[in-house]
């Protein structure tokens, strides 16, 4: 427990001190003379891309988390379609479930807009984050766990909640901690961080197509399909994706010999 308290500390540190470093050399070098310097989409991304890769290079240099050929060896091809595909059928029903709950505060809504209507914001949230994220919350922080914990499912649930809470934006924390469980249940069954690299860049790149289509965050599902039981037939459509992909990773997953 008490690493994977430190892998999400040291995580959390990087992702604010690296883009704020990175934003104030950027004002200096534009000239802005400013403490605080005003972001813009290049300076948000910039800042995102550097700790991204600062995270990458520093788990993988200390070992914190391991990679491995052997999964991938194991042409592991059928299950990471499913992957693919349970990603893409957890959209609508993920959103649906989203708007059953109260509202709660968007704090990051102006960052994001920025960054997902930039061409190169799906550089940062579409490819770097999956590989970032999966091999600091799964390949570090859960494979910690599961050494610690004599239930699996609790490590599961703790590392989903420390995926939820660094997130730091409660209008993301409810998806993110749902997501978080499958993508350490992908882990826990196979050993690897590819399923969930997988899941995690559909599920991320799904997000950054739609919000270039429909770009108000106001919108909800029925006025995306024109009425609540176009809204149910969604779902229920989006069910028939998800449950039979579920099933067949529960079928196909497994660590590499």
């Amino acid at each position: 427990m008490k690493k994977a308290i430190i892998y999400t500390v040291v995580f959390a540190a990087i992702q604010i001190l690296v883009p704020y470093l990175m934003n104030a050399m950027l004002g200096i070098i534009s000239g802005q003379q400013s403490e605080s310097p005003t972001p813009n989409a290049t300076t948000i991304i910039i800042g995102m891309t550097a700790a991204s890769v600062v995270i990458l290079v520093l788990f993988l240099y200390f070992r914190w988390a391991e990679v491995s050929r052997s999964y991938v060896r194991s042409r592991p091809w059928f299950a990471l379609f499913w992957c693919a595909l349970a990603a893409a059928g957890a959209v609508i029903p993920s959103s649906w479930l989203q708007e059953q709950i109260p509202e709660l505060p968007n704090i990051a809504e102006q960052e994001f807009d920025m960054i997902l209507r930039d061409r190169w914001g799906y550089f940062a949230v579409g490819l770097l984050a999956p590989v970032c994220e999966e091999l600091v919350f799964r390949g570090a922080i859960l494979r910690a766990l599961l050494k610690s914990m004599s239930r699996h499912w609790v490590a599961i649930v703790v590392s989903a909640l420390l995926f939820a809470l660094i997130h730091a934006n409660p209008a993301q924390m409810p998806h993110a901690f749902v997501i978080g469980l499958l993508l350490g249940w992908l882990y826990y069954r196979t050993d690897s961080v590819v399923p969930g690299v997988v899941y995690h860049w559909v599920n991320n790149t799904i997000a950054y197509v739609l919000y270039n289509f429909y770009p108000d965050p106001s919108l909800r599902l029925a006025d995306l399909f024109g009425s609540e039981r176009s809204v149910a037939a969604a779902v229920l459509f989006s069910l028939f994706i998800l449950l039979p992909a579920l099933y067949q990773l529960n079928l196909r997953l497994r660590k590499a010999q």
